[in-house]
This record gives C-alpha cells, sequence and structure tokens, in this order.
C-alpha cells in the first residue's frame, strides 16, 4: 500500500472511474459508506481488479460473531484494510481479526485498525453522551491499547494523536489519519492545517487525503506529490 489514501467521497460508480483513470499507476483508495451504499460491493472487485489498494472503511461494531462473519466476507473482496470501532470490545476486535484470516484468499491477510474516537466527538460530548470521563486523548490511548492487545494492526486517529499513540502502543502500531490537506488549500492564516509533512513528522504511517486531490486540477500529479513527501 502506498502511504497517501485517497477518499473517494463521490456518489457514483461512474465519477469514481472517471476519477481513476486520470491515473496511470495504481493508488490507494478509501471506500466509505456512501460510496458502498450508492453502489455496493462490487465496485470494490471493480477497483481491486484495476490493480488499486482498497481501505474499506465501513466501521464495523456488533457482536464478535456477527463482526466475524462480516469479516470474512469482505477478506474475500481482496480488501488491503479495513476497521472496525473499538468501543466494540477486545473479543469483538478478535473475532474481527479472525474472520479476516479465515476469509482470506491470499498469503496476505488484510490490514484491520480499529476506529477510537471520531473526531468529530468532542470531551464534553465523550464525557457527557457517552459517560467516558477525562480528556479525548485518554479515551483514544485507552482503545489504542486495547486494539493491539486485541491484535489489531492499528487505529484511525488524529495526526496529533500520532505520537501518544506511538508511546503506548509501540512504533510498529499502525496509526492511519484523515482529515490531511495541502497548505495551499487554507485561505484562513488562523487556521491549523494537518499536511502531509506535519502528519510523516507525528509518524503517521499512512494519510487519508480528499479534496486536496480528488478536486486537484491535476490528480495524479498531486497524488505523487503528496506521497513523495510522505516518503521523504
Amino acid at each position: 500500500m502506498n502511504k497517501t489514501i485517497v477518499a473517494l467521497d463521490f456518489s457514483s460508480r461512474q465519477e469514481v472511474m472517471d476519477f481513476l483513470a486520470k491515473f496511470d499507476s495504481p493508488i490507494t483508495v478509501k471506500i466509505g459508506m456512501e460510496l458502498t451504499y450508492a453502489e455496493g460491493l462490487d465496485l470494490v472487485r471493480e477497483i481491486k481488479e484495476a490493480g488499486h489498494d482498497v481501505f474499506l472503511d465501513l466501521k464495523l461494531h456488533d457482536i464478535p460473531n456477527t463482526v466475524k462473519g462480516g469479516m470474512k466476507n469482505l477478506a474475500r473482496l481482496g480488501v488491503d484494510l479495513t476497521n472496525v470501532h473499538a468501543a466494540g470490545g477486545v473479543e469483538m476486535m478478535k473475532a474481527g481479526k479472525e474472520g479476516l484470516k479465515e476469509g482470506c484468499t491470499s498469503n496476505k491477510t488484510p490490514l484491520l485498525i480499529a476506529v477510537t474516537q471520531l473526531t468529530s466527538t468532542s470531551q464534553e460530548a465523550m464525557n457527557e453522551e457517552q459517560g467516558i470521563p477525562g480528556t479525548v486523548i485518554d479515551s483514544v490511548v485507552r482503545y489504542a491499547t486495547k486494539a493491539k492487545e486485541a491484535g489489531l494492526d492499528g487505529v484511525v486517529c488524529s495526526v496529533h494523536e500520532v505520537k501518544a499513540i506511538k508511546e503506548a502502543c509501540g512504533p510498529e502500531f499502525l496509526c492511519v489519519t484523515p482529515g490531511i490537506r495541502l497548505s495551499s488549500d487554507s485561505k484562513d492564516d488562523q487556521k491549523r492545517v494537518a499536511t502531509p509533512a506535519f502528519a510523516r513528522e507525528q509518524g503517521s504511517d499512512y494519510i487519508v487525503v480528499g479534496r486536496s486531490i480528488t478536486k486537484a486540477e491535476d490528480p495524479a500529479k498531486t497524488y505523487a506529490m503528496i506521497e513523495a513527501e510522505m516518503n521523504k
């Protein structure tokens, strides 16, 4: 997998195929709920057959046996990376990993990562609605350690949480960081932007980039530039 993952935030297969046609070589893409629910899982097969790597971002969260069965089927699609919600607990995460191993049709089992706290969750919402005390970073690190205990490969997290997670879980524990933008995309000098360079400095293993690439005048060139930055 490339270190740069393009979020295919499109609503139709045609938009996706038109976008991918702009690339001469395989890239790594993220397929989320919107696109999956619109076009189904056959699109995953089609993108894989075209040679691209796929992060299937469906955030499974259910009883262990259901998650195991779901992951078994997702593995058969040939996905390279997928995820569960850490809030489902250690046994559920273990079951998800088992399902991937059982469903895998090659020698390469898909990577499995956990969602800790959604980036949209404020500390107030976490404390009052979820009933979890402390700070968001405390919760994120706790979930990350449980994901490691369950045998997962890493977590999805904010770029600002990477160092704390690496400290708690070790340098080999993967951190996949969304919300990455180019500094040129921000018109507000006061707004803190998580750029590819900043993500690399913080220790991100993979970054997820959306509009900075999908809306670029030359997506392939922009992708190559970001990938080069991540591999410095």
